[in-house]
């Protein structure tokens, strides 16, 4: 008898427990799982990649190929189905939905979308028409592209334009600190005296480096 009297206190507060996490819970069994097609209204075909949005939750999910989808949303939520070419579709999953399961077949509408009118005008006569295509400016071929940068006074004014790249500055600023570092506490050469600067010098004013550019 005592035996059965426990099993019976037992089972009376688990019971009045679960009877009062569900009153303290009403979105307890409120998730429903949505799933269903998205379908042209007209040819009844899948619209892959349609946009399956869960208004003011900020997340939804999008169909596959055959334009199947399948999304967990909430009992009371509204449903926003679009896709490009088709007319915004919204759904509204009942509040007293009896089962946690919801299909639906969404048909969306082709939208129509008007341009405006292009009026197309022929040239005026001929000898316009062969003037303007005779000079029409054409972009220069891989070929002569390359041909132009690979020119020695182009590369030479690209090397003067462009500035250094971030390894090019490193790499001066360590041969500065190093020669820095060599001559430290004696007075370094001058180039004056240096047959390898005068003949730098000499190459630079022959290809004419020290000219006037304007």
């Amino acid at each position: 008898m005592m035996k059965f009297l426990r099993y019976f206190l037992i089972i009376a507060t688990l019971f009045t427990f679960h009877k009062g996490y569900s009153q303290a819970n009403p979105y307890r069994d409120s998730v429903v799982q949505l799933y269903g097609v998205v379908m042209t209204a007209d040819s009844l075909k899948g619209i892959p990649a349609a946009s399956v949005i869960v208004e003011g939750r900020g997340r939804g999910t999008i169909s596959n190929g055959d334009g199947v989808f399948s999304i967990a949303v909430l009992k009371g939520d509204h449903i926003l189905f679009s896709s490009i070419g088709y007319k915004d579709k919204t759904i509204h999953i009942p509040a007293d939905l009896p089962g946690n399961q919801y299909s639906v077949i969404q048909l969306l509408i082709s939208d129509t979308t008007y341009l405006p009118a292009t009026i197309l005008k022929p040239r005026p006569t001929r000898e316009q028409f062969e003037r303007d295509f005779v000079n029409i400016p054409v972009q220069d071929d891989l070929y002569e592209t390359v041909r132009k940068n690979n020119n020695e006074a182009q590369r030479r004014a690209l090397l003067n334009s462009l500035p250094a790249d971030g390894r090019e500055a490193v790499n001066y600023q360590l041969r500065q600190q190093a020669n820095k570092a060599y001559y430290a506490g004696q007075v370094p050469p001058m180039n004056i005296l240096n047959p390898a600067a005068w003949l730098d010098f000499i190459q630079a004013w022959k290809r004419g480096d020290f000219k006037k550019k304007n």
